[in-house]
Parts: C-alpha cells; sequence; structure tokens
C-alpha cells in the first residue's frame, strides 16, 4: 500500500535528524511484564550457554577443526543476541514503543546481517569439515590444516559483511514514508522495506540478491556436501560405521535446518504478503530461541564438545580443592 505522503531525503539531514519508532510487542499490553521475564531469561541462558562453549573451546590445548568451527558459531551467536536482544527488552518496557536513530538503525541491520551471513558461509564450512572427515579420512588431518580452517573463518565473515554492506546501503538509500513506526522490535530488512514509499518492487530486489547469496547458494554447497557423504556411506558395510558417522553429523543437520527453514520463511517472500505479527513471531524464534538451542544441541550431541566441557568442569574442581 503506498504512503500518502514521501519525504524526499537528503542524506545528510536524514542522517542526523530522522528517527524511527520500534514498535516492538505494542499490542500486548498485559504480558509485557511476562514477555520481559521470558526474554530475561532466555537472554541470559544463552548467553551463559555460548559463553561456556566458547571458553571451554579456548581452553583446550588441542582444537581439532569442528572445535574451532563451533567456537566461531558460539561467538556469532553471542553477538547476534547482543545485537538484537537489548532492544527488544527495552521494547516491552517502553510503553510506546522505543525509538531508534537512522544510523543506529543502519548499524544494526548491518550488524544482524553480516552475523546472520557469517553463520551462513560457516555453516557450509562446518559441512565441508564433515565431507573431508568422512569421504576422505587418511586426507583429513593434511586437508583441514589450522591455516585453512582460519581462511575459512575470515572468509565467512568477510562475505557476510561485503553482502550486508550492500544490502543495507541499498534498502537506506530509498525514500521512507512519513510515518516511521516499525511494527517489529528491531530494524529487520522486510520491517524496514514496508515503509519504503514505493508500489514498484524493485527494492525487494537487494534483499532477493542477499537471499540467493547467503542462503540460496549457501544451501546447495552444504546439500551437496551432504550428497557426497551418502554416497560414501552407502559403500560402508558395518552398520556400526555408518550409524558413528551419521552422529557426527546430526548436530550440523539439526542447526542448519533449523537456521536456514527460519531465514527462508523469514525473508523469501513478496512484499504484499508481508504480515507483521507473523514476522515478529518468527523473528522472535529466530533471535532467541534458535541461538538458545545451538549449544543444547551441540552439547547433547556432539562427543567432542561433551567432553571439552567436562574437561573444563573438572578442571575448575580441581583447582577449587587446591
Amino acid at each position: 500500500i503506498p504512503c500518502e505522503s514521501c519525504m524526499e531525503r537528503d542524506n545528510k539531514s536524514t542522517g542526523e535528524t530522522m528517527e524511527f519508532l520500534l514498535l516492538g510487542f505494542s499490542e500486548l499490553l498485559c504480558l509485557r511484564v511476562l514477555l520481559f521475564l521470558i526474554f530475561l531469561i532466555v537472554h541470559l541462558v544463552t548467553l551463559a550457554g555460548n559463553v561456556m562453549i566458547f571458553m571451554a573451546v579456548v581452553m583446550e590445548p588441542s582444537r581439532p577443526p569442528m572445535l574451532f568451527f563451533l567456537c566461531q558459531l558460539s561467538v556469532i551467536e553471542l553477538c547476534y543476541t547482543l545485537v538484537i536482544v537489548p532492544k527488544a527488552l527495552l521494547s516491552l518496557i517502553v510503553v510506546d514503543g522505543s525509538t531508534i536513530s537512522f544510523i543506529g538503525c543502519a548499524a544494526q541491520m548491518h550488524l544482524f546481517v553480516t552475523l546472520g551471513g557469517a553463520e551462513c558461509f560457516l555453516l557450509v564450512a562446518m559441512s565441508y569439515d564433515r565431507y573431508v572427515a568422512i569421504c576422505q579420512p587418511l586426507h583429513y588431518v593434511a586437508v583441514m590444516s589450522e591455516g585453512l580452517c582460519l581462511r575459512l573463518a575470515v572468509a565467512c565473515c568477510l562475505g557476510g559483511f561485503a553482502v550486508a554492506l550492500g544490502l543495507t546501503v541499498a534498502v537506506f538509500r530509498l525514500p521512507f514514508c512519513q510515518s516511521h513506526h516499525i511494527n517489529h522490535f528491531f530494524c529487520d530488512v522486510p520491517a524496514v522495506l514496508h515503509l519504503a514509499c514505493t508500489q514498484s518492487y524493485t527494492p525487494q530486489l537487494p534483499l532477493l540478491a542477499a537471499c540467493v547469496l547467503l542462503l540460496l547458494l549457501p544451501f546447495l554447497l552444504i546439500l551437496t556436501s551432504y550428497v557426497c557423504i551418502a554416497a560414501a556411506l552407502l559403500h560402508v558395510t558395518s552398520s556400526a560405521g555408518r550409524g558413528k558417522a551419521f552422529c557426527t553429523c546430526i548436530s550440523h543437520l539439526s542447526i542448519t535446518l533449523l537456521h536456514y527453514g527460519c531465514a527462508t520463511f523469514m525473508y523469501i517472500h513478496p512484499k504484499s504478503s508481508y504480515s507483521p505479527t507473523r514476522d515478529k513471531m518468527v523473528s522472535l524464534v529466530y533471535t532467541n530461541i534458535t541461538p538458545l538451542l545451538y549449544p543444547l544441541i551441540y552439547s547433547l550431541r556432539n562427543e567432542e564438545i561433551r567432553g571439552v566441557i567436562m574437561k573444563t568442569v573438572r578442571r575448575k574442581k580441581i583447582a577449587q580443592l587446591n
């Protein structure tokens, strides 16, 4: 629906004076206190879980590639929640919604997409690690060297940063309606695009390009890795060997399906079908529940991370006794 009046923006005045109002959960006035407590508890548990994994891996003298990537994943999730959740909690405290500056909104969107993009690319690197471990076990140590893991980690971050920068610039160059009320708890891309003063689908093109680069291509690479893994497992005669190999992949598969499932539902749909309420609910799961589930999935399903955490706990107990 086109807005009645558009603001022809000049970059200088906009950056200094323009503000957005994040409405958050203003329609749920009676549940504010309950939602605030739930979000706060989930946020603290998420921080504690990811910090525990990060510290456990950092304190481990010898780190195999999968632990190295898990450490990076924990750092991404920590930053991810710190970018989104504090503003969401603030929107529950302030009755009429919380304001955010034009620059602040752009920065939040850029960081959010950067971290989400880095996670998409990191999941590809982790699938490649599983592919080499199962399909080329004799060459695993030589291929997955510390140098390659470091280069992959840096490439994931730079790739996410580059795509996020292009998308953020494209979105915030658009003319916005006079009403700067964002019906969301953070500056998500579809919510900000909904304020764009245009009837064409042109503003959706940068988001579509970002979805192809961050969702479609990485997912196809992950799918290719697992097709090769499945083909290799068909030649394994021992059912115990197949089961052990599959168990090393189940945690990564669970997180991949959770991450790409939520992201696809959030971002791959036409502007005409945009629903603020539905978008907020899915974003709530994507930004609060999935970061909470990641440490739980890896702690319960991954033997390496369980072993590292148990070692860390034993070290602390010994230090306390001494």
